[in-house]
């Protein structure tokens, strides 16, 4: 068994990376990175960091949560969660001036640190953790997620973001990723992110971006949807693929592609920031896999 307070400190300090290495990976068309604030005019590189600081102490008590949890029902795990998800909006909000800069990953994270948590205190994981087992126990926990949140929504005025793309498209965006178990990062992302990795050829920022693109390529990324329209997404998925086939980051044509890109984002208004996130729950599982918390 690990000591509790290792235990948090360690996968706490996990979240807080890979929020913190998503952000600083640059260029990232649309987005804020340590070059420009991309779409965004309300938020930079440092509104960033300081969300990203005012949350680290949130991901250790997800982590303490899910650690200490001995119940059957993993989805009461998840409900235990949702006061501390809730705290850690207000504790972000208050450190970016009202900005809303990591509430996705508030949600992701949080679950993936508390589900690493029960899963390294557990006698039937105690020899192996890996994303298959994190993201199993995570589709534990959400469980009927998406049918208690957005199939049965009664509501059509107030909606949010989530909720209205729910109705006119059947997006079930982040809600539903979590639910499969990130499916979208096991098949996509992290079998680059990996194979990048293991080369030993290319910078850590390079393979992050990498990674980025191959994610705006098949993600159905709410965020976009959510500021224009199915078209918008069609349109970058196309873009990403075809930076990406003339080599992304790793070749100076697709750099240059990545800079034009950006700008045509800026333009437009266009932000994957769903793709985004689900890069920095990428790194947060190969990094876990990587070097779990010893026990």
């Amino acid at each position: 068994m690990i000591a509790t307070s290792l235990l948090s400190e360690s996968l706490g300090q996990q979240a807080v990376l890979a929020l913190l290495t998503e952000v600083s990976a640059s260029p990232k068309p649309g987005l804020v990175d340590r070059f420009n604030r991309g779409a965004h005019k309300d938020m930079d590189f440092f509104t960033f960091m300081s969300s990203a600081a005012a949350l680290s102490a949130y991901f250790e008590r997800c982590t303490k949560v899910g650690g200490s949890f001995h119940g059957e029902d993993l989805r009461v795990l998840f409900a235990n969660l949702r006061p501390l998800g809730q705290e850690a909006e207000q504790a972000m909000f208050a450190a970016t001036g009202g900005v809303n800069t990591h509430k996705g990953l508030i949600f992701s994270l949080g679950i993936i640190c508390a589900a690493a948590a029960y899963c390294c205190t557990t006698q039937a994981a105690a020899s192996r953790l890996d994303e298959q087992v994190i993201c199993e126990t995570i589709a534990q926990m959400t469980k009927g997620l998406c049918a208690s949140e957005l199939a049965s929504l009664k509501k059509s005025t107030g909606l949010t973001v989530g909720e209205r793309l729910y109705k006119e498209w059947g997006m079930t965006g982040i809600r539903g990723e979590v639910e499969a178990g990130f499916p979208t990062v096991r098949a996509y992302a992290l079998p680059v992110y990996r194979e990048l990795k293991s080369s030993q050829r290319y910078h850590v920022n390079d393979i992050c971006v990498q990674t980025l693109l191959q994610l705006m390529v098949v993600n159905e990324d709410t965020n976009v949807v959510g500021r224009h329209d199915r078209e918008m997404l069609t349109y970058v998925q196309q873009y990403a693929k075809q930076v990406l086939e003339a080599g992304g980051i790793l070749s100076e044509r697709g750099v240059a592609m990545i800079h034009q890109m950006n700008d045509d984002f800026v333009q437009k208004n266009v932000s994957p920031g769903g793709s985004a996130d689900l890069l920095a729950v990428t790194i947060m599982l190969e990094n876990l896999c990587l070097a779990p918390p010893a026990i």
